[in-house]
């Protein structure tokens, strides 16, 4: 367990790249025929529809994304939804910022390539080391995963609030940034638990034998008497009810999915995307780069309803 203590002032003072008021510029709309002035007024507004039409694409480096979409599609349910879960790859928090990047990169073109008009890097890791990298290469909006850290601050009675993350969360920069900036003035203690993205792999949300691991887990976050812990990884609200079980009632558990969604729904809202409200759900498409058959078992189980997984070819 780490207790943040002090760093380089330098290092303290950066600013990363996984704040969305710092997302940077970029061009929405490609008009094939150039200057949009070319277009007659039946035109423009066919492609206007045509880009509100167009779905949200997700990427993860496994399952847990799968909470963010199952957030957005309660917050956006018209929408359409392309997920890749890169499995093949998973996780992502024990490899190289290098390694990370061009796997995140090989994740947006894909989306990409499917005509998605915004992408949420629905992974921790993903969004505090490539962020930067995936919106300097596409013109579609990114919305990136920010851990719960102001909401926490905000929420404990205490004083003293835990953050429950993978290796790779724990040890970013980003992660000191966003506790000076909001949490400078009360305790945070942060756990590694990269055990608990395999548990949501194999789709064991629930036991005896998942509770016992959290429980070992989160011993040194309950011995400092916290009562908010942050689910900094995407994977972790798949087993928000047995963690709640282990932590019981006086412990508050925090995600940042409702979060993402509400900004997802600003950008699109902004930018003049947001589908149509149609009576009818949208549609979800789900992809991964490893064995389909395991993966549509752990997405049907995250979801909470049947989904067919497709593998992408390479």
């Amino acid at each position: 367990m780490n207790t943040w203590g002090s760093k380089d002032e330098a290092e303290r003072h950066k600013v990363y790249p996984a704040r969305d008021a710092e997302r940077s510029a970029y061009a929405i709309f490609d008009y094939p025929k150039g200057d949009p002035r070319n277009y007659s007024l039946e035109e423009g507004l066919s492609l206007v529809l045509k880009r509100q039409l167009a779905p949200i694409g997700l990427f993860d480096s496994g399952a847990g994304g799968l909470t963010i979409l199952a957030a957005l599609r309660q917050k956006l349910p018209h929408e359409n939804y392309i997920f890749f879960g890169d499995t093949a790859h998973c996780p992502y928090g024990t490899r190289s910022e290098a390694n990370i990047i061009e796997l995140s990169l090989q994740a947006g073109q894909f989306l990409i390539d499917q005509g998605v008009k915004l992408i949420v890097a629905a992974c921790n890791t993903a969004s505090q080391v490539a962020l930067n990298a995936l919106r300097a290469t596409f013109s579609v909006p990114i919305v990136g995963i920010v851990p719960a850290v102001k909401p926490a601050a905000r929420a404990t009675k205490r004083g003293r609030i835990g953050i429950a993350a993978t290796n790779r969360t724990t040890q970013t920069a980003y992660l000191q940034h966003l506790v000076d900036e909001f949490a400078s003035d009360i305790e945070v203690y942060t756990i590694s638990c990269p055990e608990w993205v395999m548990l949501v792999e194999r789709g064991q949300f629930e036991g005896p034998e998942v509770e016992k691991e959290l429980q070992s887990s989160l011993q040194p976050l309950l011995s400092k008497d916290v009562d908010v812990i942050v689910l900094g990884c995407t994977h972790f609200p798949a087993l928000r009810l047995s963690i709640e079980r282990v932590v019981g009632k006086r412990v508050q558990v925090i995600d940042s999915g409702a979060a993402i969604a509400r900004r997802t729904h600003s950008v699109l809202d902004t930018e003049g995307l947001l589908h149509p409200p149609y009576p009818d759900k949208g549609t979800v498409q789900i992809w991964c780069s490893g064995d389909a058959s395991p993966f549509e078992y752990v997405a049907s189980k995250v979801l909470g309803y049947p989904v067919t997984a497709h593998k992408v070819t390479q």
